[in-house]
């Protein structure tokens, strides 16, 4: 049977999430922890989803919902975001906060990081506050091993009250023994949970509070809990308290008189509202550490020796940057090289199916135009992205999620938070520009991670100033053909990527730049402090980092750009074949276009190009080569050295390579794109602007160009 918890909603940000409960029995847990202690692993591991499990851009901004099987019946394990707080001061904290409180699970399973327990234990006391039955995994055991850190799980139990449970999720540890203690807290109850004890002041105003709000809540919520929040003040409840107790509890005047009174006597005291907040965080990181003195945690001071002497070289001043773009470029001559041969292959086979399906057109009898429609038009443009971004994208993604597994993003968005805090912006920004490598949709997509509405515009704005795996092909093709040359080869290669990481580290700058004047124009505004947790070094695990990459990213964004590719094959047929006066459609267009893209060191032909691969960048460079051949098709030249041959008969020299580059790198989005900039800001208004601003700097930066070389007669 289906049960519905929508009234209680999960604040703004997720007005609701439908828990599905397969029979009436089924029980429900919420899975919550600080990012990186591997929450989602082992939520991947008690239901067997495969959600991902990195440190990625909106991983768990939206609540994920799994069946945990188990001898004694069925949870349904609802993975929250990560949070290192259940105060609220987030999105993702006020989504872990609603449910827990609001959402009424039967039981909450903290995950805990062994390596830093003390830490972890303030989410643990804040949850013990809010809900009766707490199950603590305190996972990465082996990690916690390897660096000689021992942690007495028994003793812990008994200082907090509540079953503790050692992981190692990744392996798959304890997860037994987990699920055993879950099925304690729901059927034969546990011992009385650890009570923080505040200050003095503090204690008598909760103790004056309690019992007026035990009759006024019904027991719906935890007294002690709720007097806390309602002597901070905290707005954001406010929704839910009229939601769970009724709109008349925030309106009683017993409930109003009550809170006021409480909170003069601790003004009297000197305690106003940011000192109690103060107070109550320096109480529960204190309690926190107490916990763990003595015997619980014991470790080896020198445990972390290799990770400090990685982070030495990855995220020092002298030597980040230089490694930053060392491993870039082995990533872009990775992803070169390793894609040429399998797109050719994969190339041969659609083209072949092409050619079979024009056999069956031809033994239907069915009309020319409707297979140069659908064959020559729609399919053979499938086939052309599907050959040209498959490839790389199978070599870039699992590339990028390896460093990602290995725990080296966080150290990138470290080393670039301070050039993005310059430009009034988020240093999380850096993880979404990252993203923007592989697909500027999916990097659009991992804006969500920002809390601030601000700084979030300001990266979903800018994200297309990285190029995507989309244009790398014609950025490659361009630089094979005018600067490294066509011989192929190891050194060829080897330019190619380094060329290709210039580009980018141009792409890269132009992002500073735009949100510097972006933070200090149209959204001015201050940068936001936010946590950025360095996770542990860790081995890849090879098998699930593949399985994730290719059918979580890669057919993924594939998938969404072949929906736009296939209506964008059938206009490019019809454009190349209606010929009024003996001149095509697609001529017309090229030659009315030829006086702007004059001005920009381009012509006509190209710029059309451009326009005509709105729906995939991939496109771009077949759709000049047909109209250069005034085919009737979308075509690709057998090799780079033909396609270099052709493109100077129709006048190309190193100044047009240069200028199509440039465009290449900054010109608007594709339109899966922007279609997901429209969904994420909801308003065609900032979907406009972003589509405005690159191709504003690629005009600007061709024309500059363009008017240097003929200046100096280049």
């Amino acid at each position: 049977m289906g049960l519905t918890k929508s009234s209680t909603g999960l604040g703004a940000a997720d007005p609701g999430l439908v828990i599905q409960r397969r029979w009436a029995g089924d029980r429900v847990f919420a899975l919550a922890g600080n990012p990186n202690v591997g929450k989602s692993t082992v939520f991947n591991a008690l239901t067997g989803m495969d959600q991902h499990t990195g440190n990625w851009p909106g991983k768990t901004v939206a609540c994920a919902q799994g069946c945990c099987l188990t001898p004694a019946g069925v949870y349904i394990m609802v993975d929250l975001p990560g949070t290192y707080s259940l105060m609220a001061h987030s999105t993702e904290e006020e989504i872990a906060r609603n449910f827990i409180c609001f959402g009424h699970p039967d039981g909450v399973v903290v995950v805990c990081d062994a390596t830093c327990l003390e830490r972890n234990l303030n989410l643990v006391l804040q949850t013990m506050e809010m809900s009766p039955n707490v199950v603590v995994c305190v996972n990465l055991m082996d990690e916690a091993e390897r660096k000689h850190i021992k942690v007495d799980l028994e003793l812990l139990s008994q200082r907090l009250g509540v079953p503790v449970v050692g992981t190692t999720a990744r392996e798959g540890e304890g997860l037994g023994r987990l699920k055993a203690a879950m099925e304690q807290v729901c059927t034969r109850g546990q011992r009385e949970p650890l009570t923080i004890p505040y200050p003095q002041p503090i204690e008598d105003a909760i103790s004056t509070l309690e019992p007026l709000l035990v009759e006024k809540s019904g027991g719906k919520l935890p007294s002690r809990w709720l007097a806390l929040r309602m002597l901070e003040g905290d707005r954001s409840l406010n929704g839910e308290l009229a939601g769970c107790l009724g709109p008349e509890f925030l309106t009683d005047p017993e409930v109003l008189a009550a809170v006021e009174e409480a909170r003069a006597e601790l003004a009297g005291q000197g305690i106003d509202r940011g000192r109690f907040q103060d107070l109550v965080v320096e109480t529960l990181v204190g309690r926190a550490e107490r916990v763990c003195r003595g015997a619980v945690v014991c470790q080896d001071r020198r445990y972390a020796d290799r990770d400090r002497k990685l982070d030495r070289l990855l995220t020092s001043r002298r030597t980040g940057y230089p490694v930053m773009l060392l491993l870039l470029a082995c990533v872009f001559w990775l992803t070169i090289t390793g894609a040429n041969y399998p797109s050719q292959l994969l190339a041969d086979g659609l083209f072949w199916v092409q050619d079979r399906l024009t056999q069956l057109f031809v033994w239907l009898h069915a009309p020319d135009w409707l297979h140069g429609a659908l064959v020559l038009g729609v399919y053979r443009v499938l086939a052309w992205v599907v050959s040209v971004m498959l490839p790389p994208m199978a070599i870039f993604f699992p590339l990028f999620t390896l460093l990602e597994d290995a725990g080296y993003l966080p150290r990138v968005a470290y080393n670039l938070d301070k050039p993005f805090q310059r430009c009034r912006a988020c240093g999380k920004q850096a993880l979404c520009m990252c993203m923007g490598f592989g697909c500027n949709a999916a990097g659009v997509i991992g804006c969500r991670i920002i809390d601030s509405p601000r700084e979030r515009l300001l990266a979903i704005l800018t994200n297309s100033f990285v190029p995507c795996n989309g244009r790398f092909p014609t950025l490659i093709a361009l630089i094979a053909m005018f600067f490294v040359g066509t011989a192929g080869g190891l050194g060829a290669s080897i330019w190619s990527a380094l060329l290709l990481t210039g580009m980018i580290l141009l792409g890269v700058g132009a992002t500073f730049a735009v949100t510097g004047i972006l933070s200090r124009t149209v959204l001015k505004g201050v940068p936001s402090s936010f946590t950025l947790e360095m996770p542990p070094y860790r081995r890849p695990q090879i098998g699930r980092v593949l399985v994730r990459s290719i059918f979580d990213r890669t057919l993924f964004v594939l998938g969404r750009a072949v929906v736009v590719a296939a209506p964008a094959g059938l206009v490019i047929w019809v454009l190349a074949n209606l010929s009024p006066g003996g001149i095509s459609l697609l001529q017309r267009c090229a030659d009315f276009l030829d006086p702007l893209a004059g001005l920009m060191g381009l012509d006509g032909v190209i710029l059309l190009g451009f326009i005509l691969g709105l729906p995939a960048n991939e496109i771009v460079l077949p759709i000049i080569i047909m109209t250069y051949l005034a085919q009737g098709s979308i075509l690709e030249l057998d090799s780079i050295h033909q396609m270099r041959e052709l493109f100077l008969a129709n006048g190309w020299t190193w100044a047009t390579a240069v200028s199509t580059m440039l465009f290449s790198l900054f010109h608007w989005p594709c339109a899966t794109t922007l279609l997901t900039i429209r969904k994420e800001t909801g308003s065609w208004k900032w979907t406009a602007l972003s589509a405005a601003l690159p191709t504003a700097a690629g005009v600007v930066l061709c024309m500059l160009f363009t008017g240097v070389v003929r200046l100096f007669g280049m």
